[in-house]
């Protein structure tokens, strides 16, 4: 079985890599980049769970695996604030596409602003933290939960919720759920 990674970012596909792996071990792997077809700092949940839709269907377009992962970092205002959103997203050869989100929290004032002014999260989170890559290792997450939560772990959340869905779909239960799925794949094409 190849899995196709839509990112080299290493939070994200170790966070594949190791859920994968644990349903299904023979899995191979492979990295690609592709483009979100969004802009580099997503401004909403929508935005953002349509770059991990994007990344997902490119990444199987581009290669010949099994299943495709894409996942997305972005922000979205609630009130007068702004939030971390997290999506991913994971395409099958069948056409299917299915999407989840995952932790939200709120970024300090000093942080929001400087996304507000077209920034994007992880250089700003770099100088806030004095810290190089942040995305690729504990993220915005990581800094501002002291270290309690990763960002690798927020997308291992993501990604579970994906694989437990694609299980679902290939058991022999998902007749009525199959049926319902045609709304998986109304996504317009890249």
């Amino acid at each position: 079985m190849l899995v196709a990674i839509g990112t080299h970012n290493k939070a994200k596909t170790s966070a594949v890599e190791k859920v994968v792996r644990t349903y299904f071990p023979q899995a191979n792997f492979i990295h690609i980049n592709v483009e979100s077809g969004v802009a580099a700092q997503p401004l909403s949940t929508e935005e953002t769970r349509q770059g991990a839709i994007n990344r997902a269907k490119s990444t199987l377009q581009q290669t010949e695996a099994d299943f495709a992962f894409g996942l997305e970092g972005g922000v979205q205002r609630v009130d007068d604030e702004l939030y971390c959103c997290n999506w991913g997203a994971v395409a099958l050869k069948d056409g299917t596409v299915i999407s989840s989100a995952g932790a939200q929290f709120v970024l300090p004032i000093e942080v929001a602003n400087e996304v507000r002014t077209g920034k994007e999260l992880g250089p700003v989170m770099d100088a806030f933290a004095k810290k190089e890559n942040t995305r690729h290792h504990e993220g915005a997450i990581g800094i501002f939960t002291n270290g309690l939560i990763n960002r690798q772990q927020m997308f291992e959340h993501i990604v579970t919720l994906l694989v437990g869905q694609i299980i679902y779909l290939t058991s022999f239960s998902n007749v009525l759920y199959r049926k319902r799925s045609v709304r998986y794949r109304s996504h317009p094409p890249l």
